[in-house]
């Protein structure tokens, strides 16, 4: 009997103390569970707080365009780098694998749920407005010739936000019929094709900017292959009211590099990041300025994130590459020395892949076209004026635009600008771009109405205002010093 409990008690011990040893593993286990979650939530926490002193140094990234930066680095990195530290991926659509949803419902911008702001249509005055890129117009901001041509016809020619009552949203819509545009591509594009017919009075070539697929300059990626499988950042505007050229620009700069490295849009995983895009009558945007430079100057601009709001889901490990544009915005992000480009595609021979938004294009409406063409052609007159200025100065013109591009300094914008023409034109090679461009937006459903861009194109006002500026010349230097003034050029049939 005394045996039999021995035994017993041994079989009790021994059972006990596999219980503990198994309760010991079980808490190990359970201790390094809690503990790779408590390291992936830091990573997180970690991320959050690094962007929560991004926000509050540059409090303006909140007010206008930086709700991007602050959605990408905040509510969407919440998101998605949990799901990261626990294996899960995104659903995968056909083309595309998006990113989980923001936890915040994020408002989308329609007509019917905002109000519109222009001033009171006048004939006597026009109002301009412009992209921070190569132009001739914002050579022009600094200069005022084209204001002096205004003003010999006495019209007052200001810039679009020089008055409280206009907000932003002409830049894009162009609803404001005395109103001159020379900015990127898409927008007109898109206005001419979906909103209101307008004229297309001159374009730009840029610089060979096709764009660049950036990596974290210390991760093990050199070749666009090596992106297989991986997540490249796409940002999508919820504004209906306006073209989202950001969004097509680096649709089509991602595309083109897959395709030129013999990938497609199936080899990787494009990650969406949806951001409200509300800020264009937001009253703290809307203090009047005198030219876009006023805007430039109250901001650093080339190190505002809120232009480059997808840098730093890419530096915080949501996305693994992003597109940029060639050299402005990629010198100013290797700089830092955290970025790098593994594809350009500026080194390209084919000039057809350099159509990021580009050519710049001159638009106005179809009204001002055809009810006050003098006032087409005095914009006209002034762009070809400065334009041959900075092409003859061009070091001078690239500290001017150093001041409102995104070229890392004065330097740099002169490399940039240094085979450009900035006087503009509508040559067949240019309106090739145009139609490029055009073609793309419309296959992809980023325009529902096609057009003819050879009719959209207006040369007859670029022409006389080559012939009035011409016999201008002629008069100043050779009539002057004939006794007898000779007569006028002969001009052809045609309004030109």
């Amino acid at each position: 009997m005394a045996v039999s409990k021995k035994k017993t008690s041994k079989k009790k011990a021994s059972t006990r103390s596999t219980v503990k040893a198994r309760g010991t593993k079980k808490v190990a286990a359970t201790s390094q569970k809690v503990e790779a979650d408590n390291s992936a939530q830091t990573s997180v926490t970690d991320g959050l707080a690094l962007i929560a002193q991004l926000l509050a140094a540059q409090p303006h990234l909140k007010e206008d365009l930086g709700e991007v930066a602050e959605l990408v680095a905040g509510k969407l990195s919440n998101k998605a780098a949990p799901a990261k530290a626990k294996g899960r991926k995104p659903t995968r659509t056909k083309a595309t694998k998006k990113a989980a949803a923001p936890a915040k419902e994020l408002k989308i911008t329609t007509l019917k749920n905002t109000k519109l702001n222009k001033v009171k249509l006048n004939w006597k005055e026009v109002y301009y407005t412009n992209c921070p890129l190569i132009s001739a117009s914002n050579v022009d901001q600094e200069l005022g010739w084209t204001r002096e041509e205004f003003k010999k016809l006495g019209v007052n020619y200001s810039f679009l936000r020089s008055v409280r009552e206009n907000d932003w949203y002409p830049h894009y819509i162009h609803n404001l019929d005395n109103l001159i545009r020379f900015g990127g591509l898409f927008p007109p594009v898109h206005v001419n094709a979906d909103i209101r017919r307008t004229r297309l009075l001159g374009v730009t070539q840029a610089p060979a900017e096709g764009g660049c697929m950036m990596v974290r300059s210390r991760d093990d990626i050199y070749l666009m292959n090596e992106l297989k499988g991986k997540k490249i950042g796409l940002s999508k505007s919820l504004n209906q009211i306006k073209n989202d050229w950001w969004r097509i620009q680096e649709h089509q700069g991602i595309e083109l590099m897959l395709r030129m490295n013999g990938m497609t849009m199936d080899d990787i995983e494009l990650v969406e990041f949806p951001y409200p895009d509300d800020w264009y009558n937001d009253p703290k945007m809307l203090d009047p300025m005198i030219n876009p430079s006023d805007l430039w100057l109250q901001r650093d601009h080339k190190h505002d994130l809120a232009f480059r709001p997808l840098e730093t889901a890419l530096l915080n490990g949501v996305v693994d590459a992003i597109y940029t544009q060639s050299k402005p915005f990629q010198h100013l992000q290797e700089a830092t020395g955290k970025m790098k480009a593994i594809e350009d595609l500026s080194r390209y021979p084919d000039w057809t892949l350099q159509v990021a938004n580009i050519p710049a294009a001159i638009t106005c409406t179809e009204e001002m076209a055809q009810k006050h063409p003098e006032l087409a052609v005095a914009f006209m007159k002034g762009m070809i004026r400065v334009g041959r200025w900075a092409n003859e100065h061009k070091r001078a013109a690239a500290v001017i635009l150093d001041r409102q591009t995104f070229y890392l300094d004065a330097e740099d914008t002169y490399e940039g600008i240094k085979p450009i023409d900035l006087v503009p034109n509508l040559s067949p090679q240019n309106l090739a771009s145009v139609e490029i461009g055009k073609d793309f937006m419309l296959r992809h459903g980023y325009i529902k109405n096609d057009f003819d861009v050879q009719e959209w194109a207006a040369p007859e006002f670029i022409e006389q205002a080559a012939r009035e500026l011409l016999e201008e010349e002629w008069k100043t230097r050779t009539t002057a010093k004939l006794p007898k003034a000779a007569g006028r050029l002969k001009s052809g049939r045609r309004h030109g």
